[in-house]
């Protein structure tokens, strides 16, 4: 999986939007608020609700799978496209992340 193809993906969800908040890197969003990190050979996703959930997928995939910097602490790890996670399961990520951050926005701003 390219990262063309997971931005498509990423903007297929309902309300989802591109941005770019900081000049080079690309997010997706939905409302105000980011569900995906989008650059280089990875994407960055929230993966749990915490840090140790969000290691169970590190723990697994330890070569391919990390914390994410600055964010890392609140459940977010960086995904390398390509490697050893296999596609089908980096879309369910995505669906994951989505919905999260989708629960987390005010009713007035949920798609």
């Amino acid at each position: 999986m390219a990262g063309d193809e997971v931005l498509e993906y990423c903007l297929a969800k309902p309300g989802a939007w591109q941005d770019e908040p900081w000049e080079g890197d690309v997010v997706a969003k939905v409302g105000d608020k980011i569900f995906a990190f989008l650059g280089g050979d990875g994407v960055g996703l929230k993966c749990g609700s915490n840090r140790e959930e969000a290691d169970e997928l590190v723990e697994t995939y330890p070569d391919d799978v990390g914390t994410m910097a600055y964010i890392g602490r609140s459940g977010w790890n960086t995904i390398r496209l390509g490697g050893a996670v296999p596609d089908d399961e980096i879309l369910e990520l995505i669906d994951s992340s989505y919905e999260t951050i989708v629960a987390k926005l005010p009713r007035s701003k949920r798609p």
